[in-house]
């Protein structure tokens, strides 16, 4: 059975208790769609958090203690983006089948209402994920740019996809809520002390997913505009029409492709020269020893020497 029925057969009232504005994407009644509040909300966003870490640190307040609040926060997500996943592929698999992944990509009948829906979920998911940053702020984590950036923008993206009803949306959705269930359970994990070996190989998830992402989306893009521009001006070469409209087609592929550059310098300020730090401190390391080593035996002044040479050397690592 699928999870959708079996959701709607213990709950067999649940499409007579949502209004209709919450299954259908309505400007103006369905909450947060219009662009004033987005951006509200937005504003809100960032001056919550910034004030959050101003306070912290004119205060000298020591970082707040979450850890239950936070795992159960992480659990929910991974849970949730899991659950997510799976209607989504339920909705989308017979559409593959029929039309193919061209057709699933750009016919407009890819998006049907049940998918309008779960992208509706989705959107609202984006907005209880700021409060990742939240706890970041109360725990006196940095706020790094990347951080911030990608959870405000993924927001604004949803919205402004929704906005332009693109069918390509599904393919960078499930490719996300896939690494989110992944993501989010580390963050549970180590929250509650655990170490995996992993956490690298997540980046490199999420540094996949966006190269995917930007593969299709491109695609896509490259469809609507050949097929549109060929139509009124003659110019580029004949194509079918991919569903969407052109401003959310440019937004897409512009922030998907800042995405993407982000994670790789992410990626290579974190482990590549985090790497290189290691290797060359543990040389300098040797070279203390044999340095220390090399010198007269015994004096205590040599002796301290080769204590501060390893401090600074495991600090470094």
């Amino acid at each position: 059975m699928k999870l959708a029925d079996l959701i709607l057969q213990t709950v067999p009232s649940l499409p007579t208790l949502l209004p209709d504005h919450l299954k259908t994407w309505t400007p103006g009644k369905t909450p947060l769609s219009t662009t004033p509040v987005v951006l509200s909300v937005m504003v809100g966003y960032l001056t919550l958090i910034f004030s959050i870490r101003a306070w912290m640190n004119a205060t000298g307040r020591p970082p707040y203690v979450l850890n239950t609040l936070f795992r159960a926060h992480n659990i929910i997500l991974s849970v949730g983006s899991g659950l997510l996943l799976v209607l989504m592929a339920e909705e989308i698999g017979p559409v593959v089948l029929k039309r193919g992944l061209r057709g699933a990509i750009c016919d407009p009948e890819a998006w049907t209402p049940r998918m309008e829906f779960y992208y509706i979920i989705n959107y609202f998911i984006k907005y209880y994920e700021l409060i990742d940053t939240v706890f970041l702020a109360l725990k006196r984590k940095p706020l790094a740019f990347l951080h911030v950036f990608h959870h405000a923008a993924t927001a604004l993206l949803c919205f402004n996809q929704l906005n332009g009803r693109t069918s390509v949306s599904w393919t960078v959705i499930t490719l996300n809520l896939f690494v989110h269930v992944i993501m989010y359970y580390y963050y549970y994990g180590t929250a509650g002390g655990r170490r995996f070996w992993w956490k690298q190989h997540v980046t490199t998830l999420q540094i996949s997913q966006f190269i995917i992402d930007l593969c299709i989306v491109y695609y896509a893009t490259f469809q609507l505009f050949s097929h549109r521009l060929h139509d009124r001006y003659n110019f580029l070469p004949a194509t079918r029409d991919c569903a969407g409209t052109e401003n959310a087609a440019i937004f897409g592929c512009g922030l998907l492709s800042s995405y993407l550059f982000l994670f790789i310098q992410f990626f290579i300020a974190t482990y590549l020269n985090k790497s290189k730090a290691k290797k060359a401190a543990g040389k300098a390391a040797a070279n203390g020893h044999h340095h220390a080593n090399g010198v007269a035996n015994g004096t205590a002044k040599t002796n301290g020497h080769v204590a501060n040479g390893n401090g600074v050397a495991k600090s470094g690592l």
